[in-house]
């Protein structure tokens, strides 16, 4: 969801300086140039902060400092220093807009950041509190506002030097006045800090400020505060003589001239001296010491120098202890290593020892097998093995712009019709032309499903319709809204048809160009990838089970539990029952018993899909895989006699036809295969 983001109100007003603040050099204040602004703790019917009118035009404003939340954060360009308290004053010279004032802790803003709502207050707030106070949208800090940081960075304060704490006696709400903690006075909401009287208090304190007459009288930009106060002459400073001494910058000077503190330089080696600067001149010519100095400054040149020395080794002392530790520590995690692996290596030797005895057991079975096949050329009864039988790509058919995923043959005009991710079905003339002769398009995602129910065709698509198709003419006429997940499987019979989904089969009335719903059937555990149509059984799985259905009564009349994953394919021939499985196997059942007989391997991939073709002679099942191959299996013997290799993709559909074999794929394309 696209979020826009801004200040819950116009923060950003260009020239919206203190007046005055046209140049970025120091202002001297008068006492005509500095407001009371007091905040009420309650919102007014409009939902804006309450201005009470002032009483004193000559008192001063105050806002707590601003200062960030989080020292992880950038600073803005107005942010105080992480060494300053929240104790000192922030005093300004003009009333500041409400526009640069947080909602909800009602101070001129501290760290000002944009949050998720679009709205603008300080860092702190935005962190401590849930709801925005606007829209009661949760809280969640965006980035700095940086245009209203730099507003108020141009604001113009007092310097601290120039101010002094106000001692306020309590007043009743009505009569709010500046300075006073009252309503209109600036009082914050439970455990907040006063904002009246132009204090700047720490969190639950209760400390004004008023603008001092006999300080500092220098108005400064936000901004440049610290450099003014550095060098502001009202700075107290200590006499270096004696740190008790109360003064000022600007009296340092003179006082160093009359201070009668001045020590002996040599104090530090038992000289008592003390006094004046005209004591101080005759007092070195007589010092017992003076005479040593060059002496006693090599001693401590030498005394330091050993200091130096004697942490340095200190320091090294302590890396070798911690190295000693890291070692300590590392040689006990390569002895546990070295242990681990040990273990591993006896358990991957017992698995070997298994591995190998059961590679014995397969390789004797596999020598008997092949002895039974060799009796059995030699007996001349394998016939799977006739060069006749053999088959090969004889064509392809190209033209789809993605991978091939189904495919169905139209038996009376000799038409393959093919569904594929381009969302088209292809229609090829297997007969004479051996080209497309029209593209059907109408499905709004991949085709994934086709099958042919008289002079109909009806395609299952990604988009979760079946449409229906005139083959004569080759023109749509209806849409269904089958399911509310991709249609995966379609097949007909009985004139009913049924489309497969996740967890669902529906059982479809075909009247005409009309499907009308007759049942669902539902106890299925996954997709229903496959399903086929035999007699009057039809076959369907999913998830490690075939359930068998009787198409009259639509009731399970059987399942069949496996192994290897979802069940991708499903084919029925006239003495067993076959799938495909996601994890590259094919199993088959009896299909009478409904006994599993064997379980045949070869495939490296998924097998994606099944076909027979029966003759009186013999049976032959062709699988698809997703190594890209085809494999043809005999099933008088249950192996395999062929595999078909020239996909440059995963092999994804199968059809018969008169003895053709036709293989879709990934690499979209459709072969044909023939004897």
């Amino acid at each position: 969801m696209e979020t826009s983001f801004g200040p819950t109100f116009s923060a950003v007003v260009p020239g919206a300086k203190a007046e005055g603040s046209s140049t970025y050099k120091q202002h001297r204040r008068t006492p005509s140039t500095s407001s009371t602004l007091a905040y009420s703790s309650r919102d007014d019917e409009d939902g804006m902060l309450s201005i009470s009118t002032p009483r004193r035009s000559d008192s001063a404003i105050s806002v707590r400092s601003l200062h960030s939340e989080s020292t992880m954060s950038l600073r803005s360009t107005f942010s105080l220093h992480e060494e300053e308290e929240d104790t000192e004053p922030l005093v300004f010279a003009e009333q500041p807009s409400v526009k640069l004032c947080c909602q909800l802790c009602c101070s001129v803003f501290k760290d000002p950041v944009i949050t998720t709502c679009g709205h603008t207050f300080c860092r702190r707030c935005a962190l401590t509190s849930d709801k925005c106070p606007v829209d009661n949208a949760k809280l969640t800090v965006v980035v700095n506002n940086i245009a209203v940081a730099e507003q108020i960075g141009e604001l113009f304060i007092h310097c601290k030097y120039g101010c002094r704490v106000l001692n306020t006696a309590p007043t009743t709400p009505t009569t709010p006045t500046a300075g006073t903690n009252g309503t209109a006075g600036g009082g914050a909401s439970a455990g907040g800090a006063s904002t009246s009287g132009g204090g700047t208090p720490k969190m639950g304190g209760n400390v004004n400020y008023e603008v001092d007459p006999m300080g500092c009288p220098f108005t400064i930009k936000l901004t440049t505060r610290k450099e003014h106060e550095v060098s502001c002459n009202y700075r107290p400073v200590r006499c270096p003589n004696n740190p008790s001494c109360p003064l000022l910058t600007m009296n340092l000077e003179a006082h160093l001239k009359e201070c009668e503190h001045i020590k002996c330089p040599h104090s530090k080696y038992g000289c008592s001296f003390i006094g004046n600067q005209d004591t101080y001149a005759t007092h070195l010519d007589m010092c017992k010491f003076e005479g040593l100095k060059e002496f006693l400054q090599q001693t401590d040149d030498r005394f330091h120098e050993m200091q130096l020395t004697l942490s340095q080794k200190d320091q090294d002392i302590a890396f070798l202890r911690s190295m000693l530790g890291k070692l300590s520590e590392k040689l006990d995690q390569l002895e546990k290593n070295l242990e681990l692996k040990f273990d591993v290596l006896d358990e991957n030797q017992s698995k070997l020892s298994e591995d190998l005895m059961e590679f014995r057991r397969d390789a004797s079975m596999l020598n008997d097998e092949l002895s039974h096949i060799n009796a059995r050329l030699n007996m001349g009864i394998l016939g799977s093995y006739d060069p006749q039988q053999i088959f090969k790509c004889k064509g392809t058919f190209v033209g789809h712009q993605g991978p091939v995923w189904c495919l169905c043959v139209y038996s009376t005009g000799d038409l393959l019709f093919s569904g594929s991710s381009d969302k088209t079905i292809k229609v090829w003339d297997t007969c004479t032309t051996y080209k497309c002769q029209k593209t059907l398009e109408g499905h709004d995602g991949i085709v994934l499903a086709l099958c042919i129910q008289g002079n109909r065709l009806f395609s299952g698509s990604a988009d979760c319709t079946i449409i229906v198709w005139d083959i004569q003419t080759l023109q749509k006429v209806n849409t269904i809204r089958a399911h509310d997940n991709p249609v995966c499987t379609l097949v007909s019979s009985h004139n009913i048809l049924f489309s497969g989904s996740l967890k669902a089969i529906k059982v479809w009335d075909i009247v005409g160009t009309e499907l009308k719903l007759k049942k669902e059937l539902t106890g299925l555990n996954h997709w229903v990838r496959a399903l086929v149509a035999s007699q009057n059984h039809l076959y369907s799985g999913s998830y490690q089970t075939i359930k068998i259905w009787d198409i009259r009564s639509l009731d399970c009349v059987h399942v069949l539990q496996t192994s290897g994953g979802s069940v991708y394919s499903i084919a029925v021939t006239n003495h067993h029952i076959v799938c495909g499985t996601y994890e590259n196997l094919i199993h088959v059942w009896d299909i009478e018993s409904k006994e599993q007989v064997r379980t045949l391997t070869g495939h490296v991939g998924t097998v994606y899909a099944l076909a027979v073709i029966s003759t009186p002679d013999q049976t032959k099942v062709f699988s698809a895989s997703y190594d890209r191959s085809l494999r043809v299996w005999s099933m008088d013997n249950m192996i395999c006699t062929q595999t078909l290799l020239r996909h440059q993709g995963s092999v994804t559909a199968l059809a018969v036809s008169r003895g053709r074999l036709f293989s879709g794929a990934v690499d979209s394309t459709v072969k044909v295969w023939t004897c």
